[in-house]
Formats: C-alpha cells, structure tokens, sequence
C-alpha cells in the first residue's frame, strides 16, 4: 500500500496574487492528481485571463510604487533573499513530499532538489549588492556610466520535472535584480510553487512582487506571454511550445529567454572507465525517470568497446527496475512518470524504435508494481543498434528511454553528436584529458561534462544552443536577461554664465 505523507497538508488550491490567498474569478478548479498511483490528490485554482489581469497588476504596482525597488536597498533585498532560502529550509521535507506526491520522483531525489532551491536563492542573495554598472573612458569632456536596471514584471513560466528547482533558478535572480515576478508552475505539478509563495510571504516579501498563478498552459501560461504589462518571459518547457511564446512575444517586443527540449549525446570512448561510464549513462538517461532536458538520451559508443557497454547497461537497468516502486519510500530508486498521458506517449515511442528496426535490449513496457495498478510506472528501457535516422534519436522522448548509437571513431562520434536539431547539454567518458577538452570545444551543445553528468550549481551557467533556446539559468549569466543597462552621460565642459 502507497506510504502516507508525514509533512504535507493538502489544502484546496487558491491563487497567491499581492501577498493573498485568492480564489480564482470564475471559481473553476481541476484536480490535481498523484501520477503514481492516479488518485486526487487536491482541487487546484484554475484561471482565466481575468486573473491574469489581477496578477499583473499586484506584479506591476508592486513594481511601480511598492518598497521593492523604490525604498529598499540591495542589501535588504538580499536578506529577504537568505529568508527565503531558510524558510525552504524548515519546510523541507514538506516540500520535498510534495513534490514527490505531485510528480512521482523518489523522495531521495526531491530532497535533494530542495536543498538545491535552498542554495539557489542563497546564491542570488548575494548578489543583490554586486549588480552595478561601470565607468566608461568615452571621448570628450564627458562622464559616461552604465546603471543595471531592472526590467520590470517577470513572467516565469516553469515545466513540470523539477517544479520547484526550476522556479528557483528563475525567481531566484529575478527578485535579486530587483523585478517583480509572476511565478506560473505547470498544470501537473502546482503545489510546490504555491507553497514557495507562502514561504516568500512569510519571510517578508512586500505583497505583489511575487505573485503564483495555476491553470492550463495554453491559456494561462500564453496570456501572461500576450500581456502588455509583463516586460519579461522566462521560460522552460519544450521547443514547440518555446517557438509559440517567442511569436506571441513579439507583438509587444518582449524581453524572452528559452530554456527548451534537448536529445543530448552521452560519448562513450574505447579508452573509457566503463565501470564509470555505465554509472554516468544510468544517472544520464533514468535519474527523475528520464523527464530532464538535458537527459543523455543518445549514448554513443565507440565500436571497440560497444557491446561489453552495452552488456553492461543492460544489466544496470535490470537491476535498476528492482528498485522501482513507491516514490515516498526512503529505497526507491525509481519513481513515476509525471502522468498517464506521458506513460502512453513514451511506449509509443518505444512502439516506434521497434518498428524502426532498434534493438530493444532492456524495459520497454509498463512496470507492474503491487498496490500502485494505476500507476505511470514504465521499466528502465534501452535500445541498441539505433541509427542517427531514427525516429528515438531525433526525437526528445522525454522518459527513460536510452538510445545506443555505434561510432566507428571519434570523429564518426562527435558526428554524430552533432547531428541533431538540439544543443543543451552533452558528455564526454575518455581517460584522455587532451582528447576530452578537445571534443568538448567540437561539440554544440550549452553544457559538456567529462567524466560526469547531471552536474549543477547555482554558479555555473545553463542553457542551449540551436533549438534547444537561448538566455541562461543560474550563474552570473542568468542576472543579465532580468537586467536592463542604461548608460548615462554627464558634461563635464567649464561652466560658462
């Protein structure tokens, strides 16, 4: 029988808009619903465009004439940051319970995501006094400086597979450049980000400068997109939906950074650690259940080392699939997929790569687990003898779905890699340190990590290339699309009566 919640509290689901608890104009809910074992988990408020007026609104007041910007200095800022960040922190094991209630994932994993969102917001922090502009050596008897402004009302519009990490490697940065922000989580996947808003509250954010809204994407989700008083979008989510938001965008030349979908290569070398590289590809391709942008979906192996690799892998994914059952079990090692929806597209999938001629060689159907019959459940798949023409390769399955791509040689491989509309992430397994740093300089993608993978920290950049989007997460890098430079000239000719 499904473990019940220690921490949590289920309460009907309202809107957070200006420091309050709102129902929605309409008064329409939809359920929120436990993808691991399909039943109701709580009713949450579903908005219209009506509420997406008063959210922008609190946003803007709160922006135009609240003590955000105009009274409080950087510093303050920072502090209201830090607690933030503590108050994630005592909350963290109901955070972490219901993001796993709410997504599936192991509560293993969601605690330390919420530790990760923890330091994010401790990260950006401290950046609050270090956002400042410089002194240009212009020609002419003049003094040149740039202010980093704000950009304004922030509309950040998160994905479903790290619900509350990824809304605070967005709202984190924001508030810490001084925006307003209307924080937007998916359908799937609402109450850690209306619990975020409590926190933000309670740890003294003036009312309306963060600002939680629930609904449908596609309605929702657009007319924060559309809305001629939101100045900023971010957004992560795939590359469809990326495309429609940068079009809408334009209508009122909006300020858009996308982080997208991905189909990321994992190299493997003939002079590989395989022990290793075995380990790296598993945490690649099945960590959250395959539901990650940067999953390294395509694992490509040098021909000389292909089949023990892909023996291997065979054997860690059975083992792996041993480890599946209820995500609030502290041994879980293998949770849900994020809904049924997203189950039956991903055997579909797997449908295709058989037909297609792959070589399925682990999983591909769905798991059976007692006391979870309703359950997305799906066992740790991998195909081999995939070509770079098949529809798995090309394709962001978005689950644990490994596709095994021969190479002849690195050049054959880094190939490839490249051979693909995408580039978020990638990695590289070799002994050869001159080899590794060399591919990684050959290879498109926002990420290269050597001998590792699904590496983060709130320091260090993130986002793609080609059609994997544009702007970055995290980092110093994230600080400059929630910022406008404004450069101001002063003459400093002898005054004249």
């Amino acid at each position: 029988m499904p473990i019940a919640p220690k921490f949590a509290t289920l309460k009907p689901g309202r809107l957070f808009l200006g420091g309050e608890w709102q129902e929605s104009v309409s008064g329409a809910t939809s359920p929120d619903v436990n993808p691991a074992t399909g039943a109701k988990l709580v009713d949450v408020a579903k908005a219209d465009r009506a509420d997406i007026d008063r959210a922008v609104a609190a946003a803007r007041k709160a922006f135009d004439e609240g003590p955000w910007r105009k009274k409080m200095s950087a510093s303050d800022r920072g502090k209201a940051l830090l607690k933030i960040a503590e108050g994630i922190r005592k909350r963290a094991d109901e955070l972490a319970e219901l993001e796993s209630l709410d997504k599936g994932k192991p509560i293993r994993e969601a605690k330390g995501q919420v530790w990760l969102t923890a330091e994010c917001f401790e990260y950006y922090a401290g950046w609050c006094t270090k956002l400042g502009g410089e002194t240009i050596p212009v020609s002419g008897n003049f003094l040149n400086y740039t202010l980093r402004e704000p950009v304004g009302v922030v509309a950040a519009i998160v994905p479903w597979n790290f619900a509350l990490l990824i809304a605070a490697w967005k709202v984190a940065p924001a508030l810490a450049a001084g925006n307003t922000v209307i924080l937007k989580p998916a359908s799937e996947t609402p109450l850690s980000a209306l619990a975020l808003g409590e926190i933000a509250h309670e740890a003294g954010l003036p009312p309306g400068v963060l600002n939680v809204i629930t609904g449908p994407g596609s309605s929702v989700g657009m007319a924060l997109v559309e809305h001629a008083g939101v100045d900023k979008v971010s957004f992560t989510g795939s590359t469809e939906v990326g495309k429609a938001i940068q079009r809408a965008a334009a209508a009122t030349v909006k300020r858009v950074t996308l982080e997208l979908g991905g189909k990321s290569p994992n190299i493997v070398l003939a002079d590989a650690d395989l022990e290793a590289a075995v380990k790296g590809a598993q945490l690649g391709i099945f960590f959250n259940q395959g539901e990650v942008c940067s999953a390294g979906s395509r694992i490509l192996v040098e021909e000389k080392v292909h089949d023990e690799f892909v023996a291997r892998f065979a054997d860690a994914a059975q083992k792996l699939a041993a480890g599946q059952g209820d995500p609030l079990d502290p041994n879980t090692r293998l949770g849900s997929q994020v809904s049924e929806g997203q189950l039956k597209s991903i055997l579909a999938y797997c449908e295709k790569g058989k037909a297609e001629g792959a070589k399925l060689v682990a999983g591909g159907e769905r798991s059976k687990i007692a006391g979870f019959e309703n359950g997305a459940f799906l066992k740790p798949t991998i195909f081999d003898d995939v070509s770079p023409d098949h529809t798995i390769a090309r394709e962001e399955i978005f689950g644990p779905v490994a596709a095994v791509i021969r190479g002849n040689d690195v050049d054959d491989v880094v190939e490839k890699a490249n051979r693909t509309i995408y580039g978020l992430a990638s990695a590289i397994w070799t002994r050869d340190v001159k080899k590794a740093h060399a591919i990684a300089r050959r290879l498109r993608a926002g990420t290269v990590w050597i001998n590792c993978y699904n590496v983060f920290d709130a320091a260090s950049p993130f986002g793609g290339f080609k059609q994997s989007g544009f702007g970055r997460d995290l980092g110093a890098a994230a600080l400059e699309g929630f910022t406008e430079v404004k450069s101001v000239w002063v003459d400093l000719s002898p005054y004249t009566p």
